[in-house]
């Protein structure tokens, strides 16, 4: 029996380049202009793949794709469309679609798929299913597609998920999807920094604690787990826990129960954990820094966010995304940038990420003059050549009223690199003497640097010198311990 693939969408060129390299693979097809036609069709035959686009007039793609597996179950359905966001890849696989394709796509990579699913279709496999709508999760990127296609397989389970990432990723966003489109939904989504709390007062955050279990204690006190209780408890930072509440942590997840400090009852925990981190935990595993046991019990699943210097793709839709946001929560008329200025920005290296997208978003919207925003408007780090971006500090250390002017004046003070000239000597004198591990000398000179400039700049607010350096709160909380600066 030969096999039919149904191509669905509203644009005669998709259809147009879709037909040609289905002709040319020797695949049959049939195509439509909408999707009640192709309902209508679906009364006399059924293909054995349809490929369809969203947004049509009429019954959009997410409808029609309902309206399929209802009375199809079995049939695969490609899901295809021009808006990348998290939104549309989640709502396909909920209503059970085959895959997801972001346009633009390559034509390759479409008939491949197809191909897939033909042999899917030939097999009679059934297809997956998936949940409901996200949040604000952009990108066209493939690894992003990737997360998307991931937290949209994810949905109907609650097994344990390991999110890895720089600092500024997104890891708490992708955390809080993964919960909000999972059965427990309904129910709590806790978030803690375990790098944010001091250690003494960690396992009584966690855990909670009995009337007088320790000094200070004058009532009994629910924990984390029990705020969580048959939700999610997302534990970021999982890297920097104590070894001892890691011990702790591997017990919760092994036999599902937990003491409160100074408690003796135990305590049930229904909680789906998903953890995150920056650090490479194979190797503080390795170093004896964090349990063997606990980190193969948190990598059921893992997610990889890829920082924002792999996906400069995606700068552009986020640029537009956090303009429009920034200036909706100021109640002004949003920016743009003109290709000059996105040009600059895109080849920007963005140690923070996109955090760090976001805070340039925000400062455009409050400093930039004129609707239309050129290279010249845009922060001095940000007008560097590509070969100094990557030395070049977090834009928010200039976010203060100063003209352009005076940004410039600043950086000429600075000698044109000469600082840099002077790291180069003593990393060479270092390397002549023998030395090792100089670049995690050289890196927390400088980043207690930074810290102590920041501070001193914000008169000691956290929270303001984290966002000038381009950092998050808790960021910034966990450098200042690893580094020793809290009694500085």
């Amino acid at each position: 029996m030969t096999q039919t693939v149904w191509i669905i969408d509203d644009d005669k060129a998709i259809r147009w380049v879709l037909e040609k390299s289905l002709s040319r693979s020797n695949i049959a097809y049939q195509s439509f202009a909408s999707a009640d036609d192709a309902l209508n069709a679906l009364y006399d035959t059924i293909p054995s793949v349809i490929i369809s686009d969203v947004r049509m007039p009429g019954t959009d793609g997410l409808k029609f794709l309902g309206k399929v597996k209802a009375e199809h179950p079995a049939l695969p359905v490609i899901i295809m469309t021009a808006h990348s966001d998290l939104d549309s890849a989640v709502s396909a696989f909920q209503g059970g679609a085959f895959e997801y394709l972001p346009k633009p796509f390559d034509v390759d990579q479409a008939v491949a798929l197809i191909e897939r699913a033909l042999a899917e279709s030939r097999s009679g496999d059934a297809i997956g299913e998936s949940p409901e709508a996200m949040p604000a999760l952009l990108g066209q990127a493939p690894a992003m597609q990737d997360v998307f296609r991931a937290i949209g397989r994810l949905s109907q389970s609650s097994v344990t998920v390991l999110i890895t990432g720089e600092s500024g990723t997104g890891k708490e966003r992708v955390a809080e999807a993964l919960h909000r489109h999972s059965v427990r939904a309904s129910k709590p989504f806790i978030a803690l920094n375990t790098a944010a709390i001091p250690k003494d007062l960690l396992e009584s955050e966690l855990f909670g604690h009995e009337k007088g279990a320790f000094t200070g204690a004058v009532g009994s006190r629910r924990g984390r787990f029990e705020e969580a209780e048959g939700g999610t408890l997302f534990l970021d930072e999982i890297g920097d826990m104590p070894t001892e509440l890691q011990t702790r942590l591997l017990r919760v997840l092994s036999d599902g129960h937990f003491y409160r400090v100074g408690g003796h009852t135990p305590i049930k925990a229904n909680v789906r954990v998903i953890a995150a981190t920056h650090q490479h935990l194979e190797e503080r595993v390795k170093q004896g820094q964090f349990r063997e046991d606990l980190f193969h019990r948190l990598n059921v699943i893992r997610l990889r966010l890829p920082p924002l210097r792999e996906r400069s793709e995606d700068i552009p839709l986020l640029v537009r995304h956090f303009l429009s946001r920034s200036a909706a929560n100021l109640g002004v008329e949003s920016k743009r940038l003109s290709d000059s200025a996105m040009a600059f920005v895109r080849q920007y290296a963005f140690p923070g990420n996109v955090r760090q997208l976001e805070n340039l978003c925000q400062w455009i919207t409050v400093m930039a003059p004129g609707q239309t925003v050129e290279s010249a408007d845009l922060p001095p780090e940000f007008r560097l050549p590509p070969d100094a971006v990557a030395t070049s500090h977090s834009h928010e250390a200039d976010a203060s009223a100063q003209p352009a002017s005076a940004h410039a004046h600043t950086a000429a003070a600075l000698g044109d690199g000469d600082w840099l000239q002077l790291l180069a000597r003593e990393v060479s004198q270092r390397l002549a003497a023998g030395e090792t591990g100089i670049i995690d000398d050289l890196t927390a000179r400088f980043e207690s640097t930074c810290i102590k400039s920041g501070l001193a700049h914000t008169g000691g607010r956290k929270v303001e010198a984290a966002q000038l350096l381009g950092w998050g709160r808790n960021t910034l909380t966990r450098k200042i311990q690893e580094l020793g600066l809290e009694h500085e």
